[in-house]
C-alpha cells in the first residue's frame, strides 16, 4: 500500500471529522441514579467511534510489542476483568483487558472499553482485592464515559484540535490500517490525547463510587481500593521524577482515601476467598518482566531457600525462572510436585508441559497437556499450550482440530487467531489458514486485509460447501460494515481515482 499524499490524508481527515460530530442516541437513567451521561458524550463520540479509536491504540501497542502475549497471564486478567465488568449496569459496553510490558506503576482505560494494566502495577498490589479495585475503577471510567465527557466539556478550539487527533485514528480504522507509518503516528497521537485528558475530581469520585459497587457485587473486599490508594500515596514522596505515572492521571489525596474508606465501610460484604491464580500470576509476571541483564533465579534463590518454608506461588516462580534460564530439566520435578499437591490449578499443568517440552521430552509434554485438557476442557491457556506442543511434535492436524474446537466457542486474541492460522497451514488446510488470518486482521482493525484473506480463501480449489458458506458469510459481514464508515470510505475511493474499495 502506498503512503497517502497530504491531500489524501486531509480528505480522509475531513471525512472522519464529519463522522465524529454526528449526534448519537440518548441513554436511559442508570439504576444507581448516576448522572445523565448519554447526550453530551454521544454528541461527540458514539460507542462505535470509541471502540475504533481504542482498537487502533491497542494495535499500536501490539505492533510495538508492548502487550504481553502470555496465555496464562492473559486468561487471568481477562477472567478477573470480566468478573467485575459483568456487574456493570451498562450492557452495551464491551470490554477488553490486557497486560502491558512495563514495570512502571500504571493502569489506564482507553476509549471503547480497552483496559490495560502495567506489569509493574500488578506486582505492586498486595492482594487480589487491591488489583480488582484498580480494575473496577478503570471499568467505571469506561461505563461512565469519562473520556468522551471530558472531550465534550472542553472549549470549542480544544474540541476541534482533539477531534482532529481522534479522526486520525478513525481514518486508520476505516482504511484498514494498511499503512504502518500512518497507523503508528495515529496511535502515538491518540496515546498523547489519553495522557492529556485529566479526569476531574468529580470523575474520579464517581469512578471510585461506581468501582466500589462493582467490587462489592463481584465478591471482593471493597477495602482493596483505598488500601491501594494508600500504597500509591506513600510512593508520591520521592520527588517529581519518582512519582508513578498513575498518580499523574489519577491523583490521590488524603480526602479521597478517607472517602473511599468510608464508602467501603458502608458496604456489607463477606468477601470471597482470594483465588490462588492471583499469586501464581504475580510470580509468572515477575519472571516474564525481569529486566534485560538480570537473572530471576537470583531473586528466588534468596526467597526460596528451603522449599517447605516457601509459598507454592514462590516455588512456582522459581521453577519458571529455571525454565526461562534454560534449565528446564531442573524445573520439571518442581512442577511435578506442585501439580501433585494441587491438581486443580491449571498453571501447574501448563508449566510442567512447557518445561517437559523445553527439556526435550515432547512425549511427556503431550501426555501432561492432554491430561490437562481433559481436566480443563476448552481452557484457552491449556489448549494453546497443548497445540504448541502438538505442532512441535509434527501433529499440526490435531493442533488445528483442538484450536478450532476452542475458538468456535471462545473468542481468540489476535495472537491466538494467528496460531490457529499457522496450525491450519501446517495441516494442509490452506483455506482455513486464510480464514483465520482474516480474523487476525479483523481484530487488528485491518478490514481491507481481512477481505483480501477471505478472497484468497474462496479462491482455494476444492473447498467444502460448508467452508465456502462460512467464508462468504464473513466476507459479506465485513463488506456490510465498511459503509458504516461511509464518508471516510468515499474519501478513500475519491483519492483512489474513484475506484471502488473492496
Amino acid at each position: 500500500m502506498k503512503i497517502p499524499t497530504l491531500a489524501t490524508f486531509k480528505a480522509l481527515l475531513c471525512a472522519a471529522l464529519a463522522c465524529l460530530v454526528m449526534v448519537g442516541g440518548t441513554s436511559h437513567a442508570d439504576p444507581e441514579d448516576l448522572p445523565d451521561i448519554g447526550s453530551p458524550a454521544q454528541a461527540m463520540l458514539s460507542l462505535e467511534d470509541e471502540y475504533q479509536i481504542g482498537r487502533m491504540i491497542v494495535r499500536g501497542l501490539r505492533d510495538q510489542d508492548q502487550i504481553l502475549e502470555d496465555p496464562e497471564v492473559t486468561e487471568y486478567i481477562r477472567s478477573l476483568g470480566y468478573k467485575l465488568s459483568s456487574q456493570a449496569h451498562d450492557g452495551s459496553q464491551r470490554f477488553n483487558f490486557f497486560v502491558v510490558r512495563d514495570n512502571s506503576i500504571n493502569a489506564f482505560a482507553l476509549p471503547g472499553g480497552f483496559i490495560g494494566v502495567n506489569s509493574g502495577l500488578l506486582l505492586k498490589t498486595k492482594n487480589e482485592a487491591e488489583l480488582a479495585g484498580v480494575l473496577a475503577h478503570e471499568i467505571a471510567h469506561v461505563t461512565q464515559r469519562h473520556i468522551a465527557r471530558s472531550i465534550a466539556a472542553q472549549s470549542r478550539s480544544s474540541l476541534v484540535s482533539t477531534a482532529a487527533m481522534l479522526a486520525a485514528i478513525l481514518v486508520g480504522a476505516a482504511a484498514g490500517g494498511g499503512d504502518a507509518a500512518m497507523a503508528g503516528v495515529a496511535a502515538a497521537q491518540s496515546l498523547a490525547i489519553q495522557q492529556q485528558i485529566s479526569f476531574t475530581r468529580a470523575n474520579e469520585s464517581e469512578a471510585d463510587r461506581v468501582g466500589l459497587g462493582l467490587l462489592a457485587r463481584s465478591g471482593f473486599d471493597p477495602n482493596g481500593m483505598p488500601a491501594f490508594f494508600e500504597t500509591m500515596s506513600s510512593l508520591s514522596g520521592g520527588g517529581e521524577m519518582n512519582i508513578p505515572e498513575m498518580l499523574r492521571t489519577h491523583p490521590v489525596s488524603t480526602n479521597r482515601i478517607a472517602e473511599t474508606k468510608e464508602r467501603a465501610a458502608q458496604l456489607d460484604v463477606t468477601p470471597d476467598p482470594q483465588s490462588a491464580s492471583y499469586a501464581l500470576t504475580r510470580e509468572r509476571l515477575r519472571v516474564l518482566s525481569t529486566p534485560a541483564g538480570e537473572d530471576p533465579r537470583s531473586y528466588y534463590a534468596a526467597i526460596v531457600k528451603n522449599e517447605p518454608d516457601a509459598t507454592p506461588a514462590q516455588v512456582y516462580g522459581q521453577g519458571l525462572a529455571l525454565m526461562m534460564a534454560g534449565q528446564a530439566a531442573k524445573a520439571v520435578p518442581i512442577f511435578e510436585r506442585l501439580r501433585a499437591t494441587d491438581p486443580t490449578l491449571l498453571q501447574y499443568h501448563t508449566a510442567l508441559g512447557q518445561a517437559q517440552l523445553l527439556a526435550g521430552d515432547g512425549n511427556a509434554s503431550l501426555q501432561t497437556l492432554k491430561r490437562a485438557r481433559e481436566l480443563f476442557p476448552r481452557n484457552v491457556a491449556v489448549t494453546t499450550r497443548y497445540a504448541e506442543t502438538l505442532m512441535q511434535k509434527g501433529d499440526a492436524k490435531k493442533a488445528h482440530e483442538i484450536l478450532l474446537d476452542l475458538f468456535n466457542t471462545v473468542p481468540p486474541t489476535p495472537e491466538q487467531a494467528k496460531l490457529t492460522a499457522r496450525a491450519a497451514n501446517a495441516a494442509g488446510d490452506v483455506a482455513d489458514s486464510y480464514y483465520y488470518m482474516s480474523e487476525y486482521h479483523i481484530m487488528s482493525g485491518e478490514l481491507l486485509l481481512a477481505i483480501n484473506q477471505l478472497q484468497l480463501a474462496l479462491a482455494v480449489p476444492k473447498i467444502s460447501d460448508v467452508q465456502r458458506a462460512r467464508f462468504e458469510a464473513r466476507l459479506d459481514e465485513i463488506q456490510q460494515a465498511l459503509p458504516k464508515r461511509g464518508p471516510a470510505r468515499r474519501a478513500m475511493e475519491a483519492s483512489n481515482g474513484g475506484r471502488r474499495v473492496n
